[in-house]
């Protein structure tokens, strides 16, 4: 019998002049994360977000929050 799971995980780099981003999510995981934007609330509800629908997120991002969170906000 053939398996047919398919294999729902991505990786993806993304660096502008404002942030540097590096993810990787499986959308058939248990809820594991581990996210670093240096913005805690930001954390807080991405953390949740993983939680509660069993997405595994691996997120680093380095911003410009030292001008505005805009930026790592918007592009994470």
């Amino acid at each position: 019998m053939k398996n047919n799971k398919l294999n729902r995980v991505s990786k993806i780099k993304r660096e502008t002049s404002e942030t540097k981003i590096n993810v990787i999510i499986n959308l058939d995981g248990k809820g594991k994360n581990n996210i670093k934007t240096k913005l805690p609330f930001f954390d807080h509800m991405l953390e949740q977000l993983s939680k509660h629908s069993l997405i595994d997120i691996d997120l680093i991002c380095i911003g410009d929050i030292h001008i505005d969170a805009h930026h790592t906000i918007e592009d994470v």
